[in-house]
């Protein structure tokens, strides 16, 4: 049976023309989604089949016995969108093995690096983890102390391993690693750093917000932005790059889905957010650490910089709160949302959680994205030209989110800067029970770690790795890469929500760029620093020549 079709096409029909009732609707939905073979099996062991990653969020996070009938009268499930999250890409799901054959598995590679430089490769989780690689294997187990202090890493830099970590369905492997608990006691509980159980239904709750039809009215002010600051560019002048696009993604982001002005509040969103975050992740990989409770200079540093952002998400909420009309469309559909299954809409809490964290990622990894695709344009003139040649092919206005299916190009270059400088080079997650990776038993209670940025520049998977190379990424070529040998975005249910709005976003701004001023970058390498995502470390200087 094929689970593309006919159920997500009888949702569609459904939900947008005939508005016709399932066949049979008092039979359970997971009936319709597995043959008898699996019926009895539970939601976790729906695998081995190509079915759509959100859709199977959706349904598969419903009660056990759940009916077509009841969906018709669940708000958001039938009516706002099944049928749309069908839509969205598919993943190969992945069965766990039986615990029989799980158990003849070999446990992974213990790493021979020495220890001191095991614990700089560990704390360098950009390049560190090809250095890892190199020395144990595409997966290898690592130690930086005692158990009891902290667990033991077992890091995945293959296709095949990062795909068994990516794609598990249930809460085998969850968030709740050392560097997610600490994010959660900083930053507080949200999409990105939720528990399995408390997120299945934050993101049932927030799915319906960042479709990709949905996003497009969060974009209508990045050309302006762009615009903005290019305009104030001096024609032959210098500029850093990494500067400039922070403070385009900030403007487009107040002005476009917040409802305020953040030219002026900087200060209050990107240094602060930074503090936080690099505190979580020290204070995760170091194997002995302060208690919790005593006030250390680090801690009081994190929890005033946490303040100072959660401030600001009130101040954003309040506002939209006492003025409906407000132009904050984010601000009001988090509101509005309603998880599907229980009807029960957010808390003030738990919005501000999840605007400090879209401020993070909207901002900040956005703007790095920008920054070195600019650089990479300034050092490879023929990239650059052939992108100026696709955006003057557009009419002669301002650039809308109708015209991105006619920028392919500066699609491919920008994904071609996430593979070499993915703002996330390293994810984790815990095994809560013994799960298989790439071919090896790995234990529950270890902290599982994937180099996103080691397999996406690995020279086994990628010809002239270190190359700057767009045409990596045509239609052509895209249809051979691995899946799992590219994810910018993470893979499997929990890969990025806000992926579209990202891509949205960036790719006006790119081409609005670039279609204005012509870039030379002075900088012949791309320094970069870690603090909890990889950003330029210093300026990335370029001049700019304004275009006919």
């Amino acid at each position: 049976m094929d689970l593309r079709h006919p159920f997500p096409e009888t949702l569609k029909y459904a939900a947008r023309r005939e508005r016709r009732p399932h066949p049979d609707p008092g039979r359970p939905i997971f009936e319709h989604l597995c043959d008898s073979r699996i019926n009895s099996l539970p939601t976790s062991r729906v695998c081995g089949r190509r079915v759509t990653d959100h859709y199977l969020v959706a349904v598969l996070s419903l009660p056990r016995g759940t009916t077509f009938k009841h969906t018709l009268r669940v708000p958001g499930i039938y009516s706002a969108g099944l049928w749309m999250l069908a839509q969205c890409r598919e993943e190969e799901l992945v069965q766990a093995p039986p615990e029989s054959d799980l158990e003849l598995l070999p446990l992974p590679p213990k790493n021979p690096m020495p220890y001191w430089q095991r614990i700089q490769a560990a704390r360098s989780f950009h390049t560190g983890t090809e250095r890892l690689r190199d020395a144990g294997g595409p997966v290898t187990c690592l130690t930086l102390g005692p158990r009891w202090l902290i667990p033991p890493i077992v890091l995945a830099t293959s296709p095949r391993a990062i795909r068994d970590i990516l794609s598990i369905k249930d809460d085998a492997v969850d968030k709740t690693s050392p560097v997610f608990d600490e994010m959660r006691r900083v930053m507080g509980a949200n999409l990105a750093n939720l528990p399995y159980q408390p997120w299945m239904s934050r993101r049932r709750t927030l799915q319906p917000v960042f479709t990709k039809q949905r996003v497009r009215e969060f974009g209508g002010h990045m050309a302006q932005a762009a615009e903005m600051v290019c305009d104030q560019w001096r024609d032959g002048g210098e500029v850093d790059l990494d500067a400039e696009s922070r403070k385009l993604t900030l403007r487009a982001l107040g002005r476009s889905v917040l409802g305020i002005d953040l030219d002026q509040r900087a200060d209050a969103i990107a240094e602060p957010l930074r503090v936080a975050l690099k505190y979580s992740v020290d204070r995760a990989l170091c194997p002995l650490s302060a208690p919790w409770w005593l006030p250390t200079p680090a801690r009081r540093r994190a929890r005033t910089a946490s303040a100072t952002v959660h401030r600001l998400a009130q101040e954003i909420l309040r506002t939209c709160r006492s003025d409906p009309t407000s132009d904050a469309p984010l601000v009001h559909a988090l509101i509005a949302a309603r998880d599907p299954v229980t009807g029960r809409s957010l808390t003030d809490e738990q919005i501000c959680n999840e605007l400090i964290v879209f401020l993070f990622a909207g901002h900040d990894t956005t703007a790095t994205t920008l920054t070195y695709a600019l650089w990479a344009l300034g050092r490879n003139a023929e990239h650059q030209d052939r992108l100026a040649a696709e955006v003057a092919d557009l009419p002669h206005r301002r650039l809308t989110p109708d015209d991105v299916p006619r920028l392919a190009y500066t699609v491919q270059v920008l994904r071609e800067s996430l593979r070499l400088c993915p703002p996330a080079p390293t994810g984790t997650r815990l095994a809560r029970r013994d799960v298989e990776v790439g071919g090896y038993r790995v234990e529950a209670g270890t902290m599982l770690a994937f180099g996103r940025m080691a397999v996406q520049r690995d020279p086994t998977l990628w010809e002239d790795p270190l190359t700057f190379d767009p045409d990596r990424f045509s239609p052509d070529k895209m249809k051979k890469l691995d899946r799992w040998q590219y994810i910018p975005f993470g893979g499997g249910p929990r890969s990025c929500i806000g992926d579209h709005f990202a891509m949205l976003q960036a790719t006006l701004a790119l081409a609005t760029v670039i279609r204005r001023v012509k870039i030379h970058s002075l900088d012949d390498e791309f320094p970069v620093a870690l603090h909890f995502t990889m950003v330029a470390d210093g300026p990335i200087r370029a001049r700019v020549q304004r275009r006919d």
